[in-house]
């Protein structure tokens, strides 16, 4: 007989020992059709939000449908400890920067750390009723995930998509590292339009610049004009003599100068946003870089060296406004392009990165996309905009201590990269030397190790390649290429859905998975989504889980649709709370009538019990239908 009262707590624990004890979601290869799931690795680099406890769940419940229509379910689950997120996370607990501790200790203490927050997060999830299999979990930097990442790598470089160069990339100021595009996050802020007079060294006519950034005065290579701008194209050819910083430079033509923009002549500075890059490499412009790593002008610059950006910028205003060069200043609102990681406005810097090209194969992107199943059907959309939108090839390369390292070294005479070779991986180039007595190409016999990490999106995005035991003797691409499903919140799609594809693609030349399911968010009371990033969680999964118990959670979850956003809500847990109390008693109920239940055949049921079972057939198929859209809330 069941209890009088429903005790969730002791209910969950015994069936989670009991599907623990018994293995019930142990992943065995047998003759099932196999539904794997691609499942995202949540970032370790602080507690787990209730977002992710609406998305995981939304998964789990796919999971648990495929298995009970009969599918071998393979469901791995892992932990994204690669990279910045993770250093991060130690320099705020032992509040050192990461260069101040030592990259040896540095990188043990992130080991540690790391270690340390996986245990919670796999108890949570567990608690919560996740049913994968802990067998196969992972770790983005672990000496298995490490070995798949580097022969990644290697394998892009024998196919020619990879590639090392000096390059402008994108380079944050707070976090000391280079980032990808796909980083990038928009934010309005309050500046000053700067109306600027300049002079041709020729005649001396004046000319005015407008600009929301004079302190890239000192990094002027060329002034503008559109050739089809008839006020200003006469200036074409001449010299440009430059206010307070007291240089010449050229006046050119470019169709793309905004005519209608400011005041329709720009200057050209290296570098200021993706136009100047175009502009430099396209007509061979000389480099003037002008700031350090840490956001500070270099010292090579008079009058300004050592000041920090904005210092330097005001300064110059003040220089500017002293010699009678400034027409005007508006103030506006406009947008700059900061790092998702810190929110810091970013600048270009410019030093030799590992790059994937991408510019070349977006049609190739495009139709891997077409060929997916995406659910909602409109985040198809989404993925499409942004391969469309690409600007630039994929910068992997990250100036930071812990993550996985490129098996790469260089001849310390030419220069010359020298690749580990793929039976000894994995290697770590500070500590390993590579297998030859010299370099190739000038006999050298010193090498210099790659002290760069990989990007953190260039490690998960092998994810299905670490499933599938990618290069082992023994391993499961036969089942898992391509994966069954992709699972994960929209703002990942440029990301960790984009650039897997990309991967998939040059290993393998086709999709990585069949569909991909996108969650929506849980929005914090400003209107803004829940992250670990911004701390704006009000409330803390496990007690949740302890108040409520994992199925009301559940059930919360359950009542978000498929790619839409849904407020928290502790009524809905207190709805839910209630249903389980009265399934409960509904089954003592039945229970209780049920002592000499003797199963007939449905020809022999009363009219009243045809139709009880006739209505729960209907529902029944509507259910299945949702489900197999992926639609865990109606």
């Amino acid at each position: 007989m069941l209890d009088k009262k429903y005790i969730a707590n002791e209910k969950e624990e015994k069936w989670l020992n009991y599907w623990r004890d018994e293995k019930i979601y142990e992943f065995k290869p047998d003759q099932r059709e196999v539904y794997s799931i691609d499942t995202p690795p949540p970032t370790v680099n602080g507690k787990i939000h209730i977002g992710h406890i609406f998305s995981y769940s939304q998964t789990e419940m796919i999971a648990r449908y495929k298995r009970l229509r009969g599918y071998n379910i393979f469901y791995p689950f892992g932990f994204d400890d690669n990279g910045l997120p993770s250093e991060r996370l130690v320099e705020r607990e032992q509040g050192k920067k990461a260069h101040e501790i030592g990259r040896e200790a540095f990188s043990k203490l992130c080991y540690e750390t790391t270690d340390k927050y996986e245990a919670e997060f796999q108890e949570l999830f567990s608690k919560l009723g996740v049913s994968t299999d802990w067998n196969i979990h992972y770790k983005t930097v672990s000496p298995s995930t490490i070995k798949i990442s580097q022969l990644s790598f290697l394998d892009l470089i024998e196919k020619g998509h990879c590639y090392h160069k000096e390059s402008p990339a994108l380079w944050c100021n707070e976090c000391l590292t280079s980032i990808a595009q796909a980083e990038l996050e928009t934010k309005t802020i309050k500046t000053t339009f700067n109306y600027i007079t300049f002079k041709t060294v020729e005649d001396n006519e004046e000319f005015i610049i407008a600009t929301t950034r004079p302190e890239l005065l000192p990094a002027i290579v060329c002034v503008f004009v559109n050739p089809n701008d008839e006020k200003h194209n006469h200036l074409i050819g001449k010299t440009a003599h430059i206010p307070v910083i007291d240089v010449n430079v050229p006046i050119m033509a470019d169709e793309k100068v905004a005519i209608d923009k400011g005041t329709g002549i720009v200057m050209c500075c290296t570098f200021g946003d993706q136009t100047d890059i175009e502009w430099w490499k396209k007509y061979n412009l000389p480099l003037k870089y002008i700031f350090t790593d840490n956001g500070r002008i270099i010292d090579e610059v008079p009058n300004y060296g050592g000041m920090k950006i904005k210092e330097a910028r005001k300064q110059i205003i003040e220089d500017l406004q002293a010699g009678g060069y400034v027409v005007k200043i508006e103030e506006l609102e406009h947008e700059v392009q900061t790092h998702e990681r810190c929110g810091k406005e970013v600048e270009y810097s410019v030093m030799k990165q590992w790059f994937i090209n991408i510019m070349d194969h977006k049609d190739d992107f495009i139709k891997i996309g077409n060929d997916i199943k995406w659910y909602p059907e409109y985040m198809h959309s989404r993925y499409e905009e942004w391969v469309n939108n690409i600007a630039w090839d994929w910068c992997i390369s990250r100036q930071r201590y812990f993550g996985v390292p490129f098996p790469v070294w260089y001849c310390k005479n030419c220069g010359e990269p020298v690749f580990a070779r793929k039976e000894d991986l994995p290697v770590n180039p500070l500590v390993d030397n590579p297998k030859i007595s010299e370099c190739h190409h000038c006999k050298c016999k010193e090498f210099i190790p790659e002290t760069d990490v990989m990007d953190t999106w260039a490690t998960s995005s092998v994810t299905p390649l670490i499933n599938m035991r990618y290069g082992e003797k023994e391993n499961y691409e036969d089942l898992l290429k391509p994966m069954s499903i992709r699972t994960n919140a929209s703002e990942i799609i440029r990301t960790w859905d984009f650039y897997t594809i990309v991967k998939s693609f040059y290993h393998f030349g086709q999709k990585p998975w069949d569909n991909v399911m996108i969650s929506g968010f849980v929005m914090a009371d400003k209107g803004e989504k829940i992250s670990k990033s911004k701390g704006n969680s009000k409330v803390e999964p496990i007690d949740l889980i302890n108040n409520y118990s994992a199925d009301v959670i559940r059930y919360w979850a359950g009542s978000g649709r498929l790619g839409t956003d849904i407020v928290f809500s502790e009524e809905t847990l207190l709805r839910g709370k209630k249903l389980v109390n009265k399934i409960w008693n509904v089954s003592k109920f039945i229970e209780m009538h049920l002592q000499d239940y003797e199963d007939k055949e449905f020809e022999d049921y009363e009219y009243i019990d045809k139709w009880i079972l006739g209505s729960f057939q209907e529902m029944e198929k509507g259910f299945i239908n949702y489900l197999e859209d992926y639609e865990v809330g109606i």
